[in-house]
């Protein structure tokens, strides 16, 4: 279950949202204890891993409170995505929670290219709270969107990046979905054209991958380990075991469906009948 604490951001990316977008009032969200109890019926259903997402996560208030109280349910994984921003001042206390596993959106390595892409001058900020959450023994992946044009010279960079910090880095396609509807073809670049660049440079070992993983994974011989989030030249619908939450308390069975029934007030009786059809329509 990816759990999203909120839909404000603090950046602005261009591929992401307009630049003044309207949010959600803070009223609506879900309170820490009603994502609690959320979480704890769905988890005693069948959820072993959640994620807290956003927007950006951190900026909701009582972030630490949420990630305390998820940490006593009984789940094989709790983990984080964030822009960063606001990450290194709290990994102490993110330590003393259940939360292991923290995935960080950069989509550049150049300060100048980021601040393009982001609408916001925050690099330095970001790279300081990646390399002080792999210091503290984080288990840290880099997340970066595929921009033709934009920031796909870097791949290069980003396997070095991993290669010098023992990061995997993976590289998701960019979504036709949101403010990118109209301007998907003009950035879109597929998986496999960077596969076939960088197969110019290194052999691809691939990995393992779980069945329902959404990315496929390879090492490189230099120490390197990238992998790829094609969902829109490889499709993995087939297998796909996500549900998402929406910060009011909405569950959805895909991130490309913005309407679902929300478990707020629901009685436990009820989970049953509303989790079958959410599943029988992913």
């Amino acid at each position: 279950l990816r759990v999203s604490l909120i839909d404000r951001c603090n950046l602005r990316c261009f591929y992401c949202m307009p630049e003044n977008p309207q949010f959600m009032t803070s009223d609506k969200w879900l309170s820490p204890k009603e994502i609690y109890a959320i979480c704890k019926n769905l988890v005693s259903m069948g959820i072993s891993e959640l994620r807290l997402t956003g927007g950006e996560p951190l900026l909701r208030p009582e972030f630490l409170e949420i990630a305390e109280l998820l940490s006593e349910l009984p789940l094989e994984k709790l983990a984080l995505t964030t822009n960063a921003i606001k990450l290194k001042n709290i990994l102490p206390a993110l330590k003393q929670t259940n939360v292991r596993s923290i995935n960080i959106s950069l989509d550049s390595l150049n300060s100048e290219n980021f601040s393009r892409i982001t609408r916001y001058h925050s690099f330095s900020t970001v790279l300081e709270a990646v390399l002080a959450a792999k210091t503290a023994g984080f288990a840290v992946k880099i997340n970066t969107i595929l921009l033709k044009g934009i920031n796909d010279h870097e791949i290069l960079d980003f396997i070095e990046f991993s290669r010098k910090y023992k990061i995997p880095v993976r590289f998701l396609e960019s979504m036709k979905i949101g403010v990118m509807t109209h301007d998907h073809a003009k950035y879109f670049i597929t998986a496999d054209e960077i596969i076939k660049r960088v197969q110019k440079h290194f052999i691809l070992q691939p990995l393992t991958d779980a069945h329902d993983s959404t990315s496929f994974n390879f090492s490189l011989a230099d120490g390197a380990e990238i992998g790829f989030i094609a969902s829109e030249s490889r499709p993995f619908c087939g297998q796909c075991s996500r549900l998402r939450m929406g910060p009011a308390g909405n569950i959805y069975p895909c991130l490309f469906v913005d309407q679902g029934p929300n478990l707020r007030n629901v009685a436990f009786a009820d989970y049953p009948q509303i989790l079958s059809s959410l599943i029988a329509s992913k």
